[in-house]
C-alpha cells in the first residue's frame, strides 16, 4: 500500500485546508494510505511581534520545508499568500487549488452590530492597514497575532472593535456567519495569492493524483500577482499587493505600489493575455513604480 504524508501547520484552519488535498489524493488513489503530519512553525510560536519584526512569511514554512527535505513529508500545504515570493528550486509548487473568496472582510465582536469607537481595529497586515486608513481614517489600527481562533477570541473578549481577516479562512472553517462586511477588491486589494492553496513537493517528483485538484485559472492569476510583488521586492514588511482575474484567455491585474520612503502609493490596472501572465505582472509593477499609470 502506497503511503503519502501531507505536512501541515497544526492550526484548525491549516488542517482544514490540508484535508482538501488529503481528500483529493484519496479520491484519485483509493488504495493509498494518506496521513497528516502537523507541526507548529516558528511563525506560529512567536506571537508578541509582527511578522516584519521576526523575519517575514518564511517563518510559516521553515519547519515544513525541513520535513519535506528530510522525507518526513511527501507534500506540504500552504495558503499561497503565506509563501515567500522566491521559493527554493528543490521544493516547487506542484499544485494550486481553485480560488476561494479572495476578499478581505470586517468581523465584529459576537455581541455587537456596530464598531465601538473606543477600541482599535485589529490587523497585523501593513497592506490592510494602509487601505483601512482610507475607509476608516479616524480609527486606530493595532496589530493582532495568532491563529484565526486566537484572534477571534481576542476580539470577542473586548480587545478590539473589529478585525480585518481573509474571507477564505473564515469560510473554510464554517465561520462565514461572523462576517459583518465584505470589502470589494477595489476598496481593499487582496494579498497576492489570497484564497489559493499551494501544494509543495520535492523536485523530480510527479503527482498525477493532483490533476483534478490543480486549477489553471488560479495558477495563472497567482503567477501574475506574485510576479508583480516580486518585481517590487515586496514582502511581509511591504503593503505591495495585487489581484488578478482570468476570463477565458485574458487576464486583468490590479496592483498597489508603495514607496516606503515617502509613504506614497499608486494603484493601477493592466490587461493582457493569460499566456503573458508573468510579464504582465512585471510590466504593471514597473509602470506604477515609474509613475506611468
Amino acid at each position: 500500500m502506497k503511503k503519502i504524508v501531507i505536512g501541515s501547520r497544526e492550526s484548525s484552519l491549516a488542517v482544514a485546508q490540508s484535508m482538501t488535498v488529503v481528500d483529493a489524493i484519496r479520491k484519485a488513489l483509493p488504495d493509498a494510505q494518506v496521513s497528516l503530519l502537523t507541526m507548529k512553525t516558528t511563525g506560529d510560536r512567536i506571537l508578541d511581534r509582527t511578522l516584519d519584526q521576526i523575519g517575514g512569511k518564511g517563518l510559516f514554512v521553515k519547519e515544513l520545508d525541513v520535513a519535506l527535505r528530510e522525507g518526513r513529508a511527501d507534500l506540504t500545504v500552504h495558503s499561497l499568500k503565506d509563501l515567500p515570493m522566491d521559493l527554493p528550486s528543490d521544493l516547487p509548487i506542484v499544485a494550486m487549488s481553485r480560488r476561494e473568496d479572495p476578499r478581505d472582510v470586517l468581523v465584529l465582536p459576537a455581541d455587537r452590530t456596530e464598531l465601538d469607537p473606543a477600541l482599535p481595529i485589529g490587523s497585523s497586515s501593513l497592506r490592510r492597514a494602509l487601505q483601512l486608513k482610507q475607509l476608516y481614517p479616524s480609527w486606530e489600527i493595532r496589530p493582532v497575532r495568532g491563529n484565526l481562533q486566537t484572534r477571534l477570541n481576542k476580539l470577542d473578549s473586548g480587545q478590539y472593535a473589529a478585525l480585518v481577516l481573509a474571507a477564505a479562512g473564515l469560510k473554510r472553517l464554517g465561520l462565514a456567519h461572523r462576517i459583518s462586511r465584505y470589502f470589494s477588491v477595489e476598496e481593499m486589494i487582496p494579498a497576492a495569492g489570497q484564497g489559493i492553496l499551494a501544494v509543495q513537493g520535492r523536485s523530480g517528483t510527479v503527482w498525477d493524483c493532483l490533476k483534478e485538484y490543480y486549477d489553471p485559472e488560479s495558477a495563472a492569476a497567482a503567477v501574475c500577482e506574485r510576479a508583480f510583488v516580486r518585481e517590487l521586492n515586496g514582502g511581509c514588511s511591504s503593503p505591495v499587493c495585487a489581484y488578478a482575474v482570468v476570463s477565458v484567455d485574458q487576464i486583468a491585474l490590479r496592483g498597489l505600489y508603495y514607496d516606503g520612503d515617502s509613504g506614497m502609493y499608486r494603484i493601477g490596472e493592466l490587461k493582457g493575455s493569460v499566456s503573458d501572465a508573468e510579464e504582465l505582472g512585471r510590466e504593471l509593477a514597473r509602470s506604477l513604480s515609474k509613475g506611468r499609470l
